[in-house]
C-alpha cells in the first residue's frame, strides 16, 4: 500500500503523556478515592450491578510500586461502534504500557467489533503491524461493529473465548452504548467468579460522552475542526457567489455538541441547537419561520445568501415530532414480526396511522412522502428510528420555499431564495487525527493498560484538565456505573450511561447565544482552515472552544 507523505511524516509523531504515568509501569499505581453513585435510579442500579457498582474513582499516580505490574497478561481489545479519529491510537496506548510492564505480554485485536469477541475471531497485534497505524485516522487496523452483547449465550460465548485465549482484560473502545455493554460485561464476569477484568475508553464524535471527569470523547476534536474547515469553504463560497443559501446538516444523533462547536469556529447566519428547541418547545413551524425572518431580513439588504447549520437529531428534540418518533420505536419495537410482513410503503403507513395516537397520527400525515418513508426505514441496531437517514435539511428547505413564496404573493418579500442542501458526517470519522486527539487517546489507551495492571474492573478510561497543556492532564479511571441511569429501550427499562447534552446554561451556549442575533444579519464567516499539525501551539495544539469555554478560558 503507498502512503501519503502526511502519513509517512505522522508515524514520527510521538504522542504527549500526562506527566504521571510517563515513569516505568511499574511505578505507577491508583489512588482510589470515596464510594460513588449512580447519577439517577440508584437503588435498580445497585441491584443490577451487585459485584461492580460504587466503586472509588480512581487517579493514576506515579512514583508508588505496583508489584504486580510486570505479571505476564493477554488483553483483547474491541472497536465498537462507528468511527472516530484516534481510535489506533488507543490500542497503541494500550500496546506500549503493556510490552513496557511485560515483553512477553499479548494484545488480542478482535476482529469487526463485538461480534469478534463472540465468535472467537482475532489476531495477535504485533510491534510491526501497530506501527503501520500510529497516528492516524480509521478503525481498520481491527475493524469496528455494532453488534451487542446481550443474550445469555452470546455472555457465555464471550466467556468461553477470553478462556480458549487465556485472556485476562478485555477493552472496549465505544460510545455511551458501547460502555454500557463493558459495564455489563464486568459484572457478568465477576458474578460468574471470573477474574477478566473489563475498562471502557470513551469514543464518540458527537461528543456527547462527557461528564465532569470524562470532558470529551475522543474523536470530537478531529471531526469539529474537519467539518469546520468544510463549513468555512462554503461561507466564502457564499460570500463569493452571492445566491445561494446553504442548508448543512452535521452528525449528532441525540446532542447539538458539533453544531454548537462548528458554530463557533466559523459564525453562521442560523445554526439550530436541539436542547433550546426542546428547552422552548419549538414546533417545526416556529423553526421554519425563524429561519424565513433571518432571510428576509438579509434580502433587505441585498444578501440572497447565507450558511444554515442543522443537527442530525433535530427532529427528535421538535416537540410534536419528537413524540410521533418516540412512539414509533415503541409501537415498530412492540411489533416488529407484523411490521416486517407488511412489502409496500402504502401499507405500513396505513397500518402506522390506524396505531398511532391521534395527535401523532396528525403529524406523520403532514410530513412529506420522503421523510414519512425515512421514519419507517429498518431500525437502527438499538431499534431506532435511523435520524441520519431523515433528510431533515431538505424537509426545512420545502418549508421555507413554501413560506417564502406565500410572503412573495402578499409583496412581503421581494429577495431571491436558491439553496444547497449537505450532510457532512462521514468526512470527519476518519481523517488524520488533530495533535490534541493522537495525545488523548495515547493517553487513554496507555491509562486503560495501568488500570488493568492495578487490578480494576468496570471503569473507563479517564483524562482530565483537557482544556490546559499535556503537561497538566491527570489521568485515571471513573466507575462505569457512575455514569449510568434507567431508560426505556426496546419496550422496557435498561441501564445505559446517560448522554450528556448540550446545556444552556453552560458558557458555550452562552457566547453562542450573545453572538448569534450578529451573525444572522451580517456576513461574519469566519474560515478557521484545515487542521494544522505543525507549528505554533496556538495553530496545532488548541482544544476545541467548547472545551476551553467550559474551563472558563478567555477566547
Amino acid at each position: 500500500m503507498k502512503h501519503s507523505n502526511l502519513q509517512i511524516d505522522r508515524y514520527k509523531y510521538e504522542p504527549k503523556l500526562p506527566p504521571q504515568v510517563r515513569g516505568a509501569v511499574a511505578d505507577i499505581s491508583v489512588e482510589l478515592g470515596d464510594p460513588t453513585e449512580a447519577i439517577a435510579d440508584q437503588d435498580a442500579l445497585r441491584s443490577q450491578f451487585g459485584n461492580t457498582y460504587g466503586k472509588p474513582i480512581a487517579t493514576l499516580v506515579g512514583g508508588r510500586t505496583n508489584e504486580n505490574a510486570a505479571t505476564q497478561r493477554t488483553v483483547g481489545v474491541i472497536l465498537s461502534g462507528g468511527q472516530a479519529p484516534g481510535g489506533h491510537n488507543v490500542i497503541a496506548g494500550i500496546f506500549d504500557a503493556l510490552k513496557a510492564a511485560n515483553p512477553d505480554n499479548r494484545l488480542l485485536g478482535f476482529l469487526a467489533g463485538p461480534g469478534g469477541l463472540i465468535d472467537d475471531k482475532k489476531m495477535e497485534i504485533t510491534a510491526e503491524y501497530m506501527d503501520e497505524f500510529r497516528n492516524t485516522g480509521g478503525f481498520d487496523i481491527i475493524g469496528s461493529g455494532r453488534t451487542k452483547i446481550e443474550t445469555p449465550e452470546q455472555f457465555a460465548a464471550v466467556r468461553e473465548t477470553c478462556k480458549r485465549n487465556s485472556v485476562d482484560a478485555v477493552v472496549v473502545i465505544g460510545g455511551d452504548d458501547s460502555n454500557t455493554n463493558a459495564a455489563l460485561l464486568a459484572e457478568y464476569f465477576a458474578a460468574n467468579g471470573d477474574p477478566v477484568q473489563v475498562i471502557g475508553v470513551p469514543k464518540t464524535i458527537d461528543g456527547d460522552l462527557k461528564n465532569e471527569y470524562i470532558e470529551t470523547s475522543f474523536g470530537f476534536d478531529t471531526a469539529v475542526k474537519t467539518y469546520s474547515e468544510l463549513i468555512g469553504n462554503i461561507e466564502r463560497d457564499a460570500n463569493s457567489a452571492k445566491k445561494y443559501w446553504h442548508f448543512i446538516k452535521l452528525m449528532g444523533r441525540s446532542a447539538s455538541h458539533i453544531a454548537l462547536e462548528c458554530a463557533l469556529q466559523t459564525q453562521p447566519n442560523v445554526c439550530i441547537i436541539s436542547e433550546e428547541v426542546k428547552e422552548k418547545r419549538q414546533t417545526l413551524n416556529d423553526i421554519v419561520a425563524s429561519i424565513v425572518e433571518i432571510i428576509v431580513a438579509r434580502a433587505e439588504q441585498v444578501e440572497n445568501f447565507g450558511v444554515v447549520l442543522v443537527p442530525e437529531g433535530l427532529n427528535e428534540f421538535i416537540p410534536e415530532v419528537g413524540a410521533l418518533i418516540h412512539e414509533l420505536n415503541d409501537l415498530l419495537a412492540t411489533d416488529s414480526n407484523y411490521f416486517t410482513q407488511l412489502r409496500t410503503f402504502e401499507d405500513q403507513a396505513e397500518w402506522v396511522n390506524k396505531n398511532l395516537g391521534r395527535n401523532t397520527s396528525y403529524v406523520f400525515s403532514s410530513l412529506p412522502n420522503s421523510i414519512q418513508r425515512q421514519l419507517l426505514m429498518d431500525r437502527d441496531p438499538h431499534g431506532n428510528v435511523q435520524v441520519s437517514r431523515i433528510e431533515t435539511e431538505k424537509l426545512l428547505i420545502e418549508m421555507v420555499e413554501d413560506s417564502l413564496r406565500e410572503r412573495t404573493a402578499k409583496g412581503t418579500y421581494t429577495g431571491k431564495f436558491s439553496s444547497q442542501h449537505h450532510f457532512f458526517g462521514y468526512e470527519g470519522r476518519c481523517a488524520f487525527p488533530s495533535n490534541f486527539d493522537a495525545d488523548y487517546t495515547y493517553g487513554l489507551g496507555y491509562g486503560a493498560f495501568l488500570l488493568i495492571a492495578n487490578g480494576l474492573t468496570g471503569y473507563i478510561s479517564s483524562v482530565r484538565n483537557l482544556a490546559k497543556p499535556a503537561e497538566e492532564w491527570v489521568a485515571g479511571g471513573i466507575p462505569l456505573t457512575m455514569m449510568m441511569n434507567m431508560e426505556q429501550r426496546h419496550g422496557s427499562q435498561k441501564p445505559v450511561i446517560r448522554k450528556a447534552l448540550v446545556e444552556l446554561d453552560e458558557a458555550p451556549f452562552r457566547r453562542f447565544a450573545a453572538e448569534r442575533e450578529a451573525w444572522a444579519k451580517e456576513t461574519s464567516f469566519t474560515n478557521p482552515g484545515a487542521i494544522q499539525y505543525y507549528g505554533p501551539d496556538e495553530v496545532c495544539n488548541m482544544p476545541t472552544m467548547t472545551l476551553q469555554l467550559e474551563h472558563g478560558l478567555e477566547i
